[in-house]
């Protein structure tokens, strides 16, 4: 059977497998919520079976896991267990892989609530979130210690994932001083100081972070050569690199906002004429094209009021904040756009 939208079904029932999108991603939410993929890790179960190891009403599950086996999540053998796929392999937590943080925040309330008051953004252009719960994203996160945790985790892995490709663009090797501006828990400054042992950096976050960001630096075996700044980059970043990253950072923000960091942190280039500022995000690709950062961007307008870029959108915001985009960056995925001060 051929994938659902490839133009192999009318178009009333592919539009209507659309609206299905909800569904089908509550059941992989399910499923990593109930640990699923954890308790078929040793081989086939049956439903009984896992009913009993998840706490769960047999019934219920058994239809959950038979849908399941419909986006190829699960697969039901001939005597009626339950084994995984590729994808459901992926939400084993002992799989070094694992996506299973990044799916139960996708999946989560966080995500989903924002989502269906869309309507009130695009009348409005506030974030729906603030709609919802009363107040910005983040200062939800500081007063919900267990959704801050779960955030933190799936944002850990994606820069694990995305760390390596994006620090042999950066070529770190260049430069002497690193400062990674709102660097998180410091896993992407520390691939970039792997890859040049003679470097230092300085990680640039808020204070809250400093606790779990040293004990990375530590872990990581770079905390000789690099340490922990605490601060605000609407305010200050510490001057004196000759490379800035702001990695996953601007798509938080609207362009105003996105504007002002960029004017602080080329307020802090003080390196001369070689110091660099490298911006790693997505970049939206063409028209008519599949690209997740376009549905990507969804969720940053309904959280934050951020957005993600196309290539003239990246060009327009740096022009304004006086900066020269130097490469290339390819759109539709990750890329990094390396800038210099244009004075």
């Amino acid at each position: 059977m051929g994938a659902p939208f490839t133009g192999q079904l009318p178009a009333a029932a592919r539009l209507l497998l659309l609206t299905s999108g909800k569904r089908v991603s509550q059941v992989v939410h399910l499923v990593a919520q109930l640990g699923i993929a954890d308790h078929l890790s040793g081989g086939p179960r049956t439903v009984a079976e896992l009913a009993e190891a998840t706490g769960s009403h047999a019934e219920s599950l058994a239809r959950v896991l038979r849908a399941s086996t419909a986006v190829e999540l699960l697969k039901e053998l001939p005597d009626g267990t339950y084994t995984l796929t590729p994808l459901s392999d992926m939400l084993r937590r002992d799989n070094p892989d694992s996506v299973l943080d990044i799916v139960l925040f996708n999946g989560g309330e966080l995500v989903g609530a924002p989502l269906t008051q869309a309507l009130h953004t695009v009348r409005t252009g506030r974030p729906a979130f603030e709609h919802i719960y009363g107040v910005p994203f983040f200062d939800y996160l500081q007063s919900h210690e267990e959704s801050g945790a779960l955030f933190d985790r799936a944002m850990e892995h994606m820069s694990r994932v995305t760390a390596r490709g994006l620090a042999e663009k950066i070529q770190p090797e260049r430069f002497s001083l690193l400062v990674d501006v709102g660097g998180g828990r410091g896993h992407f400054l520390c691939e970039l100081l792997r890859r040049t042992p003679l470097a230092e950096g300085l990680l640039f976050d808020l204070p809250a972070v400093a606790p779990e960001a040293e004990q990375t630096l530590t872990d990581l075996g770079v905390a000789g050569r690099a340490k922990f700044v605490a601060g605000d980059f609407l305010k200050e970043v510490p001057s004196g690199g000759d490379a800035y990253v702001l990695k996953a950072v601007l798509h938080n923000w609207d362009d105003e906002s996105a504007l002002q960091i960029l004017s602080v942190v080329r307020a802090a280039m003080t390196a001369g004429e070689h110091s660099r500022l490298f911006i790693a995000e997505q970049v939206i690709g063409p028209p008519n094209q599949w690209d997740h950062a376009k549905l990507l961007d969804l969720d940053m307008m309904l959280r934050f009021g951020g957005r993600e870029r196309d290539l003239w959108e990246w060009r327009r915001l740096l022009d304004a904040a006086g900066f020269e985009l130097l490469d290339s960056p390819s759109a539709g995925a990750w890329s990094v756009l390396e800038c210099r001060r244009t004075s």
